[in-house]
C-alpha cells in the first residue's frame, strides 16, 4: 500500500514537473518570437514570466532579454523608466551568468554592465570606473571590447581632468589599459598568422578559416583605432616637458623606493626621455637597488646614446633574460635586432626579429624590417637573374603580412610590397622561364627560405 501512495506520488511530482518544463517552453517560444519583431508591449510581460517562473530553463531567456531591453531603454519616455529598465538590464545579465556560468563569459557580462553604466552615465565617474576594474579583477582575459576598452581609460582620464585623481594614476591605468590591448591583438595576431600564412603558400581556405582571418583582421583594425584614440587622450600629458619635472621634484624622497623607481624608469623610456640627466639617476639607482629588465633596458639605452653598441647590446640581452612580460620582451627583442640590422649583420637581426615576433605576434613592424633585408640581399641569393629577383616576391609576402597583423602600418606595408612585386619577375618573365608554380629555394645565401612562383 506505502509503495502504491509513494508510486503515486512521484508520478504526480513528474506530471508536474513536465507541465510546468512545458509552460516555460511555450512562454519562452511566444516571448522571443514578439521579441524578435520588437513587439515589446507583448514580450516584455512573456519575460517577466520567465524570470518569476522559468529563471533556469533556457539561457535564450537572457541573450534575447538583453537586445529587448536595450531597444527598450533607448526609447523611454521618462528618465525614471529609463533608470528602471537599466538595472533590469543589469539584473538580467546577472542572472544569466549566475545561471547558466558555463556558457556564459564573466569579462562579457561585466563589460556589458560597466558599458550600460558608462553610456548612460549612471553614479558618479568612481562607481563606473569602479564596474571597469571588476571586468579586470574578475575575467581579464575575456576584456576584449574595444569599445569597452577605451571606455575604460576615457573615465580614467575624466577623472583626472576633474582633478579626482592624479598624473600617476592616470599613467597606471594608460598601461594597463595599452597592455589590454597588446593582449588581444597578439591573440588575434596568433589566430591570424598560420591562415595568411597557407594563403601565401596559394593553399585555398575552408570557409571557416576564411571567417576566422576576416574577424581576427576586423579586431586587429579595431584595436587598432582604440589604441590611437587612447594615445591622442593622453596626448601632452605624457610628454617629456611633463614628465622630468614630476619626477625630479619627487627623485630625492622616492630614491631608495624600488617602486616608484621602476614606475618612473618604465615611464621615462617608454617616452624616450633619455637625454635628460635625470634618466641616469633614476636608472642607475634602481640598477643597483634591484637589477631588472627594466632598469638593464635603460642602461643600455643610455650606451647606445653614447655609442657603445656593444655595452648595449649585453644590457638588452640582460633585460631579456630578466623580462617576465612577453609584449615588454619583444621590445627589448626588436631593439636588439635593429642594432644587429644596422651593422648589416642581417642573420643575427632576423632571428631577433622572430624572437620579437614570437612574444607579439601582432608587431607587423619586426615583418617589416625582415622584408627589407630580403630586398636588400636580392642580389646575393639566387642562381640566375629569375631567382635573384624572385627574392621580391619573398620581401613582398612579408611586407604585405606586416600589414595584416598590424592594421596600423598597413598603408606602408601595403606599399612596400607592390614596390617588392614590380620588382619581381613579371607574368613574361615567368612564362619564359616556364617557372609557374614552382618552388624557388635561396639556400646559397643567409635568407634559407623559399619561395612559390606565382600561376600566371
Amino acid at each position: 500500500m506505502k509503495f502504491k501512495i509513494a508510486f503515486t506520488l512521484l508520478g504526480l511530482v513528474f506530471a508536474f514537473n513536465a507541465a510546468s518544463a512545458q509552460d516555460c517552453r511555450v512562454t519562452l517560444s511566444l516571448f522571443n518570437e514578439s521579441a524578435k519583431v520588437e513587439n515589446f508591449s507583448d514580450a516584455y510581460p512573456k519575460y517577466k514570466e520567465l524570470l518569476e517562473n522559468c529563471s533556469d530553463y533556457n539561457i535564450l531567456i537572457y541573450q534575447r532579454g538583453e537586445k529587448m531591453l536595450e531597444e527598450m531603454i533607448e526609447v523611454a519616455e521618462t528618465e525614471e523608466r529609463k533608470q528602471e529598465l537599466i538595472q533590469e538590464y543589469i539584473d538580467n545579465q546577472t542572472m544569466r551568468l549566475e545561471k547558466f556560468p558555463g556558457e556564459t563569459k564573466a569579462g562579457d557580462v561585466f563589460a556589458d554592465i560597466a558599458m550600460i553604466k558608462y553610456k548612460y552615465e549612471v553614479g558618479t565617474l568612481e562607481e563606473r570606473l569602479e564596474a571597469f576594474e571588476k571586468i579586470v579583477e574578475v575575467d581579464k582575459e575575456n576584456f576584449s571590447s574595444p569599445v569597452a576598452i577605451y571606455a575604460y581609460f576615457r573615465i580614467a582620464n575624466d577623472l583626472n581632468d576633474a582633478g579626482e585623481r592624479d598624473i600617476q594614476f592616470l599613467f597606471d591605468k594608460y598601461d594597463q589599459v595599452i597592455a589590454l590591448i597588446e593582449t588581444q591583438e597578439n591573440d588575434k595576431a596568433l589566430e591570424a598568422k598560420p591562415l595568411i600564412e597557407k594563403q601565401e603558400a596559394q593553399e585555398e581556405l575552408t570557409s571557416r578559416e576564411s571567417r576566422i582571418l576576416k574577424n581576427s583582421e576586423i579586431y586587429l583594425r579595431n584595436y587598432t583605432k582604440i589604441k590611437e584614440s587612447v594615445n591622442s587622450l593622453l596626448g601632452s600629458k605624457a610628454d617629456c616637458d611633463n614628465l622630468i619635472p614630476l619626477y625630479k621634484k619627487n627623485f630625492d624622497e622616492n630614491k631608495d623606493n624600488v617602486q616608484w623607481l621602476k614606475n618612473a624608469n618604465e615611464r621615462l623610456s617608454a617616452k624616450d626621455c633619455t637625454q635628460d640627466p635625470l634618466f641616469f639617476k633614476v636608472s642607475e639607482a634602481l640598477h643597483q637597488k634591484e637589477p631588472s629588465a627594466s632598469s638593464a633596458y635603460s642602461l643600455g639605452q643610455l650606451a647606445e646614446a653614447e655609442g657603445d653598441r656593444a655595452k648595449a647590446l649585453e644590457y638588452y640581452n640582460e633585460a631579456a633574460e630578466l623580462e617576465t612580460s612577453e609584449i615588454r620582451k619583444a621590445r627589448i627583442y626588436y631593439r636588439i635586432a635593429n642594432n644587429y640590422k644596422d651593422r648589416g649583420s642581417y642573420s643575427q637581426a632576423r632571428n631577433y626579429y622572430r624572437k620579437a615576433l614570437q612574444s607579439k605576434p601582432s608587431m607587423g613592424v619586426a615583418y617589416l624590417k625582415i622584408a627589407d633585408m630580403y630586398a636588400k640581399s636580392a642580389n646575393d641569393c639566387g642562381n640566375t637573374v629569375f631567382e635573384k629577383r624572385a627574392v621580391y616576391w619573398l620581401a613582398a609576402d612579408y611586407a604585405a603580412r606586416a600589414g595584416r597583423v598590424d592594421p596600423s602600418i598597413s598603408s606602408n606595408a601595403n606599399e612596400t610590397a607592390e614596390s617588392y612585386r614590380a620588382r619581381a619577375p613579371q607574368k613574361s618573365d615567368i612564362f619564359q622561364e616556364e617557372a609557374a608554380g614552382k618552388k624557388i629555394s635561396f639556400s646559397n645565401c643567409w635568407i634559407r627560405e623559399s619561395v612559390v612562383v606565382p600561376n600566371i
